[in-house]
């Protein structure tokens, strides 16, 4: 499947790399804007840690449970710290999920777990 499956898609996997060099793939929610792929986390999360470590990352079309509906396509993964680049991520998100992301929000908000997310933009690896 090509790249732009990934944008339309309900779910993504997001495969993240220990230092040992083994894949670790999460199904994740992912929406498209400027070229670029946002994804959240919860900030401790195993992927936010593998990214600290490395970028690289690859992502593939997959139904909720993680099983594969698409090819890899390698990626860059990077953890955004500033607001502007927060604020992207969210909008982005907000657009592909609608009602689903803003119940996410507000439960996330409800459980004190919203100011603890990670954002991660993912930039394919040809660019």
């Amino acid at each position: 499947m090509p790249i732009h499956d990934i944008e339309t898609a309900p779910y993504v996997s997001l495969a993240t790399f220990r230092r040992s060099g083994v894949q670790v793939a999460t199904p994740v929610w992912c929406a498209p804007a400027d070229g670029a792929h946002y994804v959240f986390s919860a900030g401790d999360a195993g992927k936010v840690k593998r990214l600290r470590n490395s970028p690289r990352a690859r992502l593939a079309v997959c139904d909720v449970r993680g099983a594969l509906r698409g090819d890899w396509h390698e990626a860059r993964g990077e953890l955004l710290e500033a607001r502007e680049d927060i604020d992207a991520a969210l909008r982005a998100l907000h657009a592909k999920y609608g009602w689903r992301m803003r119940l996410t929000d507000l439960l996330s908000k409800l459980t004190g777990k919203h100011d603890r997310r990670a954002y991660i933009r993912l930039t394919p690896a040809s660019r």
